[in-house]
This record gives C-alpha cells, structure tokens and sequence, in this order.
C-alpha cells in the first residue's frame, strides 16, 4: 500500500478526532502532536513538517472550524488541503516543444530504476499517440543498454545505441539526429547513474544537457531512500536545473517522506510515480489524489481512469447482453479477470475505493495467487466445459485439477463461486425487469 504506514497513523488520529463530536483547542494540539509525529517516523524533512504542522494548527484552531456542526471532517479536510499543497497542488505535466522531437532528459542514481522507469515512461506515451524513442546513453554500467533494448522491445519503443565504446555526448547526439530522420516526436535519454553522486558524473550530464538543450530534465528517485531521495533532489536540481521528479518504488515505501519531502525542499514537482514492478506500474502524480489516499479517501477519478483505459467499451456491450441473456460463460469470466489484472494490483485498485485504506484494507484478505490458480482453472477446461459448465462431471473435475496444477477440492469452488456469480447476475436482471414494470422485488436472503 503507498504511504502504508503514515496513512494508518493519520487515519487512526483522525478517527479518535471524529469520535469526540466537539472539539477544543487541546483537542486539536495533541492530534497535531502526533500528525508530527507521523511525518517525522515517514522520514518528512523535519523543517517541512515543522511549517505543515504549524499551516494545519493555526487554520483548525479558529472559530469557524472549532465552533461549526462537524469540527472534526474540517480539519481534516484543512490537512487534505496542506497537504495538496505540500506535494504541489495541481498535476504537472510534460512540457511538450511546438517543434518535434521533445527532448527528456532522465537522471538518477544507480538502483532508482532510472532504465526502467524510462521504459515505462516511453510506453506510457506511446499510449498517448507519441512516436517515442529510446537512446541508450549508459556506457558505464554492464547490461545496461541490453536492459534497455529488451524494455523497449516490451513497451513497443524503438532503442538507438551506438555500443558502449562512444561517449555519451556523441550517443545522445546521434540519436536526436536519428529520431529527427524517423519522425519520433519524443526522444528520451537514458543517462548513466552512479552509486553516488560525483563531480565526473554531474560534468558528463551536463556536457550533454549543454549539447542537446533537452526540453525536460526529469530526475528518478527512490523513495524507499526516504530523506536521502531529498538530499539527491537537492543535489541534482543545484548542478542541472532539473524539471521535475519522478518517484520510484512508492507501492513499497512505508515511510513516504520523500514524496512529501521533494516537492517542498526544490520547490521542483513530482511528475509521476512508479507504483510497481509491471511496465504498465507508472502514474501521473495528482497531489489532490494522493492526499486524498493518504487519509483514506479514496482516488475515484484514477480508478475510473484506470478502467476507461484497460476497458473494452464494445466488450463491455456484449458483455451485458450476455448477463442479460443469462449466457455469461467461464470465456467471459477469464476475459473479465484479464482485464482487471491489466489496470494493476487489486491491493491497489481497492485502496483507490473510499474507506479502503490502512487497516480495512490489511484486515482484506487479498492473495493475488488464487487468481493465477483461477486463469489456470479455466484454461484447462475444454471449449464446452466453459461454456456449460453442467457438464463437469467428477472425472471432468479430476482431469482440470491435474491439467491446472491444483485440486479437486480448488476446481469445486471456482465451481461454486461461478454457480453463485452468475444466480446473483440472474438477480439483478430480474431485478432490473421488475423495477421497468413497476413491480415489486425482493432482496435474496432477506424478508419471506
């Protein structure tokens, strides 16, 4: 979960603060004493917390909050706001030339994820109509540019390399020339890192940035680094002039100090997130939305966004004629798991769900294995076993728990659980029918 331990501690200040109905002035000072102490233990800049704290306290403790009918949902929505505006209020995106290509420069430490975060960064835009290319400036590090030409073989990008016995410079050069003459409208160059930062390596990056003048200059950070990912910031954004930040690794950071730190610290705004290991793991960063997950509200907009994007619109059609037909198959059910496992985990998709947050969504038993044992389930089916299931008989059963590496006793629940899933469709079709006649249903389980 992102900000998996901050979030929990806020989340449980603020439940103790909604359960004292009035508020005081003490009230409010000893929540903020320990929202300062959140911070602290998710490695925030102590001079950051020190000026958030003291934003939230001095807007909470005047009379329109103190005196109003919900004391409680006003300061909270008075931290959701700072802290909005401590990861940079609105979204900031890429500025892209009027005259192509656009240039990304992407700079980091080793370990950050920098050649990854590049790939995924080229295939989201790649998705957005954008003919990217990739140019393999890391001469230094082994397998470095073989990792980038598999990266982009896998997101459908183009990589130029000229080896790793060229300079950088030369390599970055050549391969604007090359996109230029291939019509890619962005180039982006993967920079070598090093494990720490040195004057060599800052020389290199900016002999390049002074000879290819790129348009942006995005720096990958760890956040699980916590309040060294700043000092990194810090560093390159005094030596480059950097653009914006790009953060990696947050799915795994129970501190999150980084991501609350950076924006605040180089005055620089977080650009996007990477939120897994899948190529497909990487997000805008939305202040608002981030924010709004920390204190377990939720991130609607992302979710809905995420489903428009993974989605079939004319799948989705067919789809509810089939339920409304009764005719909903196991063929169905696999293409719907399909497409839920593309938009991410489902750790994730539910944290995205108001009220989902820190301890509900701990207390969620979610193995994502049972759903590989489920695609297997399926797929060892015959065509008209998943089309009518009826006909799985006990040595139909036998024969898939084998063919899908489980057992007898997993194939019989899926079984069940698809009985039940497509009883509950019938339901809500004949629920549907009803309320068009204008006549009365019952709720199944309920009433007699």
């Amino acid at each position: 979960m992102v900000f998996e331990g901050l979030a929990e501690k806020l989340q449980d200040t603020f439940k103790r603060l909604k359960g004292k109905g009035k508020l005081t002035e003490k009230d409010v000072t000893e929540a903020m004493r320990e929202v300062r102490l959140a911070l602290l233990e998710a490695d925030v800049n102590f001079k950051v917390v020190k000026e958030f704290v003291n934003k939230v306290k001095e807007r909470s403790i005047g009379s329109e909050v103190l005196e109003s009918l919900t004391p409680a949902q006003q300061v909270i929505k008075i931290v959701n706001d700072e802290l909005t505006d401590l990861m940079g209020k609105a979204q900031s995106k890429i500025n892209f030339s009027s005259k192509p290509p656009t240039i990304i420069m992407l700079v980091g430490l080793q370990g950050a994820g920098k050649t990854t975060t590049t790939g995924k960064l080229a295939g989201m835009l790649k998705k957005q109509g954008k003919r990217p290319l990739l140019i393999a400036g890391d001469v230094y590090r082994p397998a470095a540019i073989k990792q980038l030409q598999v990266v982009g073989e896998k997101v459908g990008v183009p990589v130029f390399t000229m080896g790793d016995k060229q300079s950088p410079v030369d390599i970055a050069k050549a391969g604007i020339d090359h996109g230029i003459n291939h019509g890619n409208d962005v180039v982006l160059i993967d920079t070598a890192g090093r494990l720490h930062i040195d004057e060599d390596l800052m020389g290199e990056l900016q002999d390049i940035r002074s000879t290819v003048k790129p348009h942006e200059i995005l720096l990958v950070v760890d956040s699980m680094t916590g309040q060294d990912a700043v000092n990194v910031a810090e560093h390159f954004n005094e030596k480059l002039g950097i653009d914006g930040v790009i953060l990696t690794k947050l799915d795994g950071d129970t501190r999150g100090g980084a991501a609350l730190s950076v924006r605040a610290v180089t005055n620089k705004p977080i650009k996007f997130a990477g939120l897994g290991e899948k190529l497909d793991d990487l997000e805008p960063f939305h202040p608002d939305r981030m924010a709004s997950r920390i204190l377990g509200m939720g991130d609607m907009l992302s979710l809905i966004e995420k489903a428009q994007e993974n989605f079939d619109a004319k799948k989705a059609k067919e789809l509810e004629n089939k339920i409304k037909n009764q005719q909903f198959t196991f063929d169905d059910f696999l293409d719907q798991l399909q497409q839920v496992q593309q938009m991410g985990s489902i750790g994730q998709l539910l944290e995205m769900i108001p009220g989902m947050g820190g301890k509900q969504l701990k207390n969620l038993d979610v193995d994502e294995k049972e759903l590989v044992y489920v695609k297997a389930i399926i797929q060892s089916m015959t065509k008209d076993e998943r089309q009518n299931p009826s006909i799985i008989n006990g040595s139909r059963r036998k024969r898939i728990a084998i063919g899908s590496g489980t057992s007898v006793q997993q194939v019989n629940k899926l079984l069940k659980q698809f009985d039940q899933t497509r009883k509950m469709m019938k339901q809500f079709t004949d629920m549907g029918k009803s309320a068009k006649k204008g006549g009365k249903f019952k709720m199944p389980f309920f009433g007699k």
